[in-house]
């Protein structure tokens, strides 16, 4: 019953495809009479517009490696002045913290020392008590300060460089401009699979920036 049943929904697919293409050439008008020179209609004439020309833009590129503008020998020497301005700010809490972290690691020797005393010496319970107390007290007071230090030196790196960053941008289009670029891609954000040395722009933008914008003894970096 089953094979039955699967020739005759076959048979009807092919049925159907048979009554609509009869149906199609049933619908098709009849030929008629070639109609006489007097009948024929004028020749209508279609005019077909040219396709327009579009000119496609002509495109310079460059890449840029901003990861090298940091470099402290051949990058921007602004920004190794800021990094030094930085630094100087926040080195007394650079310094306490680590001061504080040294404490912290004395406490953990101590208490160590205490808990591995030597076989029938008797274990000063309460003194390691204290000093295991005091030595969860220090860490907690190092968290909170090297946050805080270290969300202050977030506010102080933007307020300093941002200034600079603006100038960089700046700079750079016109550095662009001068030279016909079209587009400049930064290396270090974008993943290249290949760059020519002869669209790299970096060191060139670098030297010509340094000498635009030069820095002055009195802020120039120790070395």
């Amino acid at each position: 019953m089953a094979k039955s049943m699967k020739r005759y929904q076959f048979l009807s697919a092919g049925l159907l495809t048979i009554l609509t293409a009869l149906s199609v050439s049933a619908q098709r008008p009849t030929a008629q009479a070639t109609p006489t020179p007097a009948q024929r209609p004028p020749a209508q004439t279609t005019t077909q517009t040219p396709p327009a020309n579009v000119s496609l833009p002509m495109s310079k590129m460059g890449v840029i490696y901003t990861e090298l503008f940091l470099d402290s020998k051949e990058g921007i020497l602004k920004f190794a002045t800021l990094v030094t301005k930085l630094n100087s700010e926040f080195q007394k809490q650079k310094d306490e913290l680590t001061q504080m972290g040294q404490q912290a690691q004395a406490l953990e020797t101590e208490i160590t020392k205490l808990q591995s005393a030597p076989a029938g010496t008797p274990i000063d319970a309460k003194s390691i008590q204290a000093k295991s107390d005091q030595l969860e007290a220090l860490k907690r007071d190092i968290q909170r300060k090297g946050e805080d230090a270290q969300a202050g030196y977030n506010r102080r790196r933007a307020e300093l460089f941002q200034p600079l960053q603006e100038d960089i941008g700046k700079a750079l289009e016109v550095f662009a401009k001068a030279r016909n670029i079209n587009v400049i891609i930064d290396g270090t954000q974008v993943p290249l699979i290949y760059a020519a040395d002869s669209i790299d722009i970096t060191k060139a933008f670098i030297i010509e920036f340094n000498s635009k914008n030069p820095v002055t003894a009195a802020t120039t970096p120790p070395r």
